[in-house]
């Protein structure tokens, strides 16, 4: 019996796949559930497991768009699995004479003009078009008599674009994925449909600083999770977000839809590139929970196991890329969001305190907002209320209690 497999629906709003890369080879045997090809949609890249076990032959090839419902191969489950390759047939030797190779013409050398004075000398003329293209006439090789350099040489030299430094210049055009054409894409969309504007304000992370120091190794202890600054953050962002509901809202045509959730989208780098899984309920998590579902999110976008429903529906998005040593930057919005977070790297600078200078963890801050919906008020409140709760972390966000609050 020939079973077709089709294109299974990786969400309800994704209508093709790109097939990213086959995993068996044409003509192979296949157990049922194994994993044949991996596949590119618009917001994620998936295994496609075999349907049943028999030879298999492809119906599409890497790179191809295939809509969903769409047969991409066949399976001939009548087939018997192979117990293992055929004895190699025995090699008849059959003796061919060999011809005679062809006697080679000797080719005389054409005699070398002895270097003499006039060797790269140029003509007045050619000095002249030489001088205007600033071209050197060490770098032109003369045909005129003895090496002389002839106008036509210099009207036919071409500048240089460098010094050659003898290295490789080779180049490799690539298919970009379905994923990060669709990220470029929405990237593209947000610049252009969206009133987006960005606001910066600076966070001193001394007490962030000292309650990681403190309580770091017994939090890793009790919970077996690092005590990292998202989660400080995720907490000051969702009480933000509460006091700001504006920022947590988005447009839809002509009509606001708010929320009374926060559903924190989180960028995360992964091999098919960026990735924004959500933190559900984001308000009801509490300093081990955000980080446990941080760690589990990142797992499996580094491992490629993220699905579309864990990438979908967010209301607010923070972007951290400070991991990879950003000072400052303008996140793009996440549309249909209204607003994205940017943290940035944490570097001691000269700060004022109680009208003393001195010297602190600062991290500038970002938060690039779609203005059509949200006010300036509302975006700097915003901003300050995060800052605001970063910097006194004790009396904020742990209700002066931080060891209930880190559940130790």
């Amino acid at each position: 019996m020939i079973l077709e497999m089709k294109v299974p629906s990786p969400g309800e709003s994704i209508k093709e796949v790109e097939i990213a890369t086959w995993l068996v080879k044409d003509g192979d045997y296949v157990e049922k559930d194994q994993a044949i090809a991996e596949v590119d949609s618009d917001k994620a890249t998936l295994e496609l497991p075999a349907e049943a076990s028999g030879i298999i032959t492809l119906k599409a090839e890497e790179g191809d768009a295939v809509a969903v419902g769409a047969v991409v191969c066949l399976i001939d489950t009548s087939a018997a699995k192979p117990n293992g390759s055929a004895p190699a047939k025995e090699e008849v030797k059959v003796e061919v004479p060999k011809a005679e190779a062809p006697k080679k013409e000797e080719v005389k050398a054409a005699p070398v003009a002895a270097a003499t004075y006039a060797a790269q000398t140029p003509s007045p003329a050619a000095r002249k078009i030489l001088d205007e293209k600033n071209i050197q006439p060490a770098d032109i090789v003369g045909t005129g008599k003895d090496g002389r350099i002839t106008k036509e040489d210099a009207v036919n030299a071409v500048p240089s674009m460098g010094t050659p430094t003898g290295g490789s210049r080779g180049s490799e055009r690539t298919k970009l994925s379905m994923l990060r054409r669709k990220v470029a894409e929405r990237l593209v969309s947000a610049k252009n449909e969206t009133a987006m504007l960005t606001t910066f304000n600076e966070v001193d992370m001394t007490n962030i600083y000292a309650l990681r120091e403190q309580y770091k190794e017994e939090f890793k202890a009790k919970h077996g999770l690092g005590l990292g600054f998202m989660s400080f953050f995720t907490k000051a962002v969702t009480r933000a977000l509460q006091l700001y509901p504006d920022v947590n809202s988005m447009i839809d045509g002509q009509e606001k839809i708010a929320y009374d959730f926060c559903d924190i989208s989180v960028a995360v780098s992964g091999p098919k590139g960026l990735m924004v899984p959500v933190m559900r309920n984001a308000e009801t998590l509490s300093f081990r929970g955000v980080e446990a579902e941080i760690k589990r999110l990142a797992i499996r976008a580094r491992d490629g196991q993220i699905t579309v429903d864990e990438m979908t529906g967010g209301t607010f998005t923070i972007s951290n890329g400070g991991v990879f040593g950003s000072m400052l930057s303008t996140p793009i919005i996440n549309p249909p969001q209204s607003g994205i977070l940017g943290m940035h790297n944490v570097v001691e600078r000269a700060i004022v305190r109680n009208g003393q200078i001195v010297i602190a963890p600062v991290m500038f801050v970002a938060l690039s907002y779609d203005h059509r919906i949200i006010d300036g008020r509302e975006s700097v409140g915003f901003l300050v209320a995060v800052k605001e709760a970063l910097e006194n972390p004790v009396e904020i966000l742990m209700n002066n209690n931080p060891k209930k609050a880190l559940e130790l």
